[in-house]
């Protein structure tokens, strides 16, 4: 670990080229977050207060079912022992009913989260490149695409979600053994089930590929994204969401990915721009996004998917679906206002680029929490995520002097952080009260120190393994110079 650590500090530490003498520009969001608590104080204290009581009362129902039995007739309880028999072995030998309508949502949600990637990843990542990088982001992501297919196939399914281990699954489903036609999951098929959950492992490794955009090998890429998937994201999936350590022990929330996805990413982006190291020219040289209307397209097609990301989480439709899917529009749509007006204030004109940026933060924020809040609660959370992430991206970013080219670690890592923390504090349910969300917080404080330890070790590891393998994981600086699409694919994105 201490090699580790040091060079991490070295490469994080080292000052940037940019100007650090101007006033921090931070300094003036004390006025915009006193706006936004005066504004969200009063409905979010009323929320929390009113929400209880929405739901149904235990001791009551408990009380009132206890005099119901007490005042039953007697003749009620002289049932047939025979009959009882016959129908406890009839219920408990009824295999599991597939819900036409479940299956119908999880279908469409499936197909709306794999269109987050191939197109809406791909576009927001290549418009933000330049024009001489756009298609080798294009690729990497239509790439990974194929490539963690083949891998949640083969044996990422089995070790994610089968077998009792803490942090690793076993074997048993490898190559989909035993899944068919007739196999169901809860309500729904398997096979459902099974592509659903391969969208997520699809572009959680996407995600990462936004940090260390134009200056990465395209054989290290494949290489380093194999091990993450196969050592990272495999063992958090089923710590969290597969019966694993957090979930077991520490009864960890994460309804729609905010950890295993976001935080897991996010790290990952981190540790890869800080041991890759900034890129050429990197930030003496201007490097804008080659096409912002690329950006806001992919950026709305985050945001329709995204529905399917946490709405398509509660793997039915039902009302927990039709919560998930307000919340998330809600602090979506929060972040992209709060993000565009801070920026307004702060550098004097908002763009483009800063509301779809925003957009994105609130859907990462929200997701580990949409299924567990109310809309108050969304609405805190996405003006949270937007100042802080906005933050990062802005003024951490050059002050430690660390290129994230997209700000993968910034909007998806800090989101994701911010998302988890605020889903134990805003959690609804009936037995809320301060001890209860102390023990909410503890959950998810560990979670989020456990996922940034774990990934942040194998992202590292990962990495040397694939600079072994490729003689170097950077591409070479007359290679930067003219560009990955041209030094990795042999083709230009424009003819002009």
């Amino acid at each position: 670990m201490k090699p580790f650590v040091s060079e991490l500090m070295k490469r994080a530490t080292k000052p940037s080229n940019q100007s650090l003498n101007e006033k921090d520009p931070m300094k003036k969001l004390f006025p915009i977050l006193t706006i936004l608590l005066a504004l969200f104080a009063g409905p979010l204290i009323g929320q929390d207060a009113e929400q209880p009581t929405d739901a149904p009362n235990t001791a009551n129902t408990e009380e009132s079912a206890k005099t119901t039995d007490e005042e039953a007739p007697a003749d009620s309880e002289s049932t047939d022992p025979t009959e009882t028999e016959a129908e406890e072995g009839e219920s408990e030998e009824a295999p599991a009913a597939i819900d036409s309508g479940d299956t119908a949502w999880m279908i469409v949600a499936t197909a709306l989260v794999l269109m987050m990637t191939i197109p809406g990843l791909s576009l927001f990542y290549g418009g933000l490149a330049r024009r001489k990088n756009v298609l080798s982001v294009l690729v990497q992501c239509f790439a990974c695409t194929a490539l963690m297919t083949l891998l949640w196939t083969i044996y990422g399914y089995s070790v994610a979600s089968s077998g009792d281990g803490q942090f690793f699954g076993d074997f048993a489903k490898v190559c989909l053994k035993g899944v068919g036609v007739d196999t169901v999951s809860g309500t729904i098929p398997e096979s459902v089930y099974f592509t659903f959950q391969m969208t997520f492992a699809i572009i959680t490794p996407a995600l990462i590929v936004g940090a260390f955009a134009e200056r990465m090998k395209f054989s290290a890429v494949l290489i380093f994204l194999t091990l993450w998937f196969t050592f990272s994201y495999l063992p958090v999936w089923h710590m969290v969401w597969g019966g694993g350590y957090l979930a077991e022990k520490w009864h960890a929330i994460d309804f729609a990915g905010g950890t295993v996805v976001h935080i897991n990413a996010g790290i990952a982006g981190l540790v890869a721009c800080i041991v890759l190291g900034k890129r050429e020219g990197y930030p003496k040289s201007p490097m804008p996004p080659h096409n912002v209307p690329f950006v806001l397209i992919g950026a709305a097609l985050l945001w329709v998917g995204w529905f399917g990301f946490n709405a398509g989480s509660e793997l039915a439709a039902d009302g927990v679906a039709g919560m998930a899917q307000l919340v998330t529009q809600v602090a979506t749509a929060t972040a992209a206002f709060v993000w565009m007006m801070t920026e307004w204030i702060l550098r004097g004109k908002p763009t483009a680029v800063g509301i779809a940026t925003g957009a994105v933060a609130g859907l990462v924020a929200i997701t580990p929490a949409s299924g567990t809040v109310g809309p108050m609660g969304a609405i805190a959370i996405g003006a949270a995520a937007a100042l802080v992430c906005y933050w990062t991206a802005t003024s951490l970013k050059h002050k430690l002097g660390y290129d994230d080219s997209f700000d993968v670690f910034g909007v998806h890592g800090v989101g994701g952080i911010v998302g988890a923390l605020l889903t134990g504090l805003f959690f609804v349910k009936a037995d809320t009260g301060a001890e209860y969300i102390e023990n909410n917080l503890k959950g998810q404080i560990v979670s989020v120190i456990v996922t940034i330890i774990w990934s942040g070790v194998v992202s590292y590891i990962a990495l040397k393994i694939a600079d072994v393998f490729c003689g170097g994981i950077r591409s070479n600086e007359d290679e930067e110079t003219q560009g990955l699409d041209v030094a990795d694919h042999g083709e230009e994105g424009y003819q002009l």
